[in-house]
């Protein structure tokens, strides 16, 4: 068995299935980790697949010539963001000056790409995405798109950026404006059903689901919810611990102040802001080329100074990947055996689910402030 790149390494960019003009490759998916597989009896070995690796393949990455934080004018953007709404502002500028909007979004069960040209629905992009996802045929159709002159905002992961810079090259990548998100890591789809069938839910039939949610959540009448605070949630848990993620992510190139993008954005952690500001939204941007920063200066948004070493500090992503716990391999084992998700949390993190556990209780008798906690919700069809 062939591989595109090196065993367990695969980010699960899926450019190479993409580019594949004989459906030679499928993307295996061994919750901790993925491999792009390739099928020797259909491939020619005509070098695409290796061509657009972003593993194999990395283009210049840039250094940041503006780093700031701040938030959209639009409040109530900002409220529905997880952090200060600063992409959904870049998207709606973007498309006001004529182009095309691509992030991702939950249709189906699946997290997955869209193009979007009108601003009342960027609405379906905005959140986290505490996941992988899925870019499968993305890339073909924004290749049409930027050939066809139109012009194209990308929005996602770092990996995705840079396997998307190689598959369009240089010349269509002119109409390509980039915005690389922060990225800690990204657990296996699995991981997610995992932890719903705990519930009885599947992820199929979900509606919505909202890993970062502020202020209280309203149920509408056509479905139920699910909805745990993040100081006790153990997909959470795992996730913020970085125990859930695919083997790629702890050894990830992209985890440096250098970026792929021409933006960048995240969570401004650590802000000197005011807690009233913080708990609005705050995020962090950097910009690393001149078409970046005229998109930021087109954006109605409200960009202040960022104390740099605090940003790093705080956002470990720019200085170093995600550390796996010490038991990882033996959570893995546990999952990969049949045991309940929730008690595969507990066993490889039993401090960690203490703590938060008395926190939880400590909340809910008004000793501690929640603090501005996490809220995970699905919303499911009756």
């Amino acid at each position: 068995m062939r591989n595109v790149c090196n065993k367990d390494q695969c980010t699960g960019c899926m450019a190479c299935v993409d580019i594949c003009a004989k459906n030679a490759i499928h993307i295996v998916d061994a919750i901790d980790a993925f491999n792009a597989v390739i099928d020797e009896g259909k491939c020619v070995n005509c070098g695409m697949c290796e061509k657009v690796c972003q593993q194999k393949n990395v283009p210049q990455l840039r250094s940041p010539i503006i780093w700031k934080q701040g938030w959209t004018y639009d409040d109530k953007t900002r409220m529905r963001s997880a952090s200060g709404g600063i992409a959904t502002e870049l998207a709606r500028t973007f498309i006001e000056k004529g182009g095309k909007v691509c992030s991702c979004l939950f249709r189906g069960g699946n997290f997955v790409f869209d193009i979007v040209e009108d601003v009342n629905r960027l609405d379906c992009f905005a959140g986290s995405k505490y996941i992988k996802s899925n870019p499968i045929g993305i890339y073909k159709t924004i290749k049409r798109e930027l050939a066809k002159e139109t012009e194209i905002l990308f929005i996602g992961l770092p990996c995705q950026v840079v396997a998307l810079r190689n598959y369009v090259g240089d010349s269509l990548g002119e109409k390509l404006t980039t915005v690389d998100l922060i990225c800690h890591g990204t657990p296996s789809p699995k991981i997610l059903d995992m932890f719903l069938k705990q519930y009885g839910e599947d992820i199929r039939t979900a509606e919505s689901i909202d890993f970062r949610v502020k202020g209280n959540f309203q149920v509408s009448e056509r479905s139920h919810t699910i909805a745990t605070r993040g100081v006790c949630d153990r997909y959470m848990i795992s996730f913020l611990s970085a125990l859930s993620y695919t083997e790629n992510c702890y050894s990830c190139k992209y985890a440096q102040e250098n970026r792929p993008g021409d933006i960048t954005l995240g969570d401004s952690w650590g802000t000197e802001l005011s807690e009233n500001e913080w708990h609005k939204g705050v995020s962090l941007v950097l910009c690393q080329t001149e078409k970046g920063k005229n998109l930021l200066e087109l954006a109605k948004i409200k960009l202040v100074d960022v104390n740099i070493e605090k940003a790093k500090s705080h956002n470990h992503q720019l200085e170093h990947p995600s550390k796996a716990p010490k038991s990882r391999d033996r959570f893995v084992q546990h999952i990969k055996h049949g045991m309940k998700f929730n008690r595969a949390v507990l066993l490889a993190l039993p401090k960690d689910c203490g703590k938060q556990a008395v926190k939880e209780i400590l909340i809910k008798c008004k000793l501690l402030a929640p603090g501005g906690g996490v809220t995970y919700q699905i919303s499911v069809s009756d």
